[in-house]
């Protein structure tokens, strides 16, 4: 019964985001900025704590939570940065994952499939790229964010 519930009410929540996708990148950013503030806190109590007898490491922490802090209040605030983050975060992988690939084609041109290796490497990088494009448009993202919680109401559902 609980499942059920569950289930349906994922599938509802799914579908109000995928009429309204800014709704749920506010939401996930907002809990995403969340978590970061908490975490920036903890890390700001633990500077504090190990000043006395480890400097370096608590200036350390209190950077990171000063920076932490930062984050989760745009993440709060603005939630067109989750989707800059998300994009710039494809951006780098998708460069590294061509870049591997191109060492890959170079270190192992007599392996059998090694050309294929770096060649489908080179196709996952670029693709990564172009989906990191896309990703920065906050309605794909919560879009996205609606047809993950249709999808998963549905399978819930149906492991019932």
């Amino acid at each position: 019964m609980k499942r059920t519930f569950i289930s349906l009410l994922a599938i509802i929540f799914g579908l109000i985001i995928i009429i309204f996708p800014v709704m749920g990148l506010i939401g996930v950013s907002s809990l995403i900025g969340l978590s970061v503030l908490l975490m920036s806190i903890y890390l700001f109590v633990l500077g504090v704590s190990i000043i006395d007898y480890n400097t370096s490491g608590a200036i350390l922490d209190l950077i990171l939570a000063i920076l932490l802090l930062f984050l989760s209040f745009g993440l709060i605030f603005n939630p067109a940065l989750l989707g800059f983050l998300t994009e710039i975060t494809m951006y780098i992988a998708g460069i590294m994952l061509i870049i591997v690939a191109v060492a890959s084609l170079i270190n192992n041109r007599s392996s059998r499939y090694g050309f294929y290796v770096g060649i489908f490497g080179i196709v996952l990088g670029l693709l990564y790229i172009v989906i990191g494009t896309y990703l920065s448009n906050p309605i794909v993202l919560g879009a996205l964010i609606g047809i993950w919680l249709v999808i998963s109401g549905v399978l819930n559902f149906v492991d019932n």
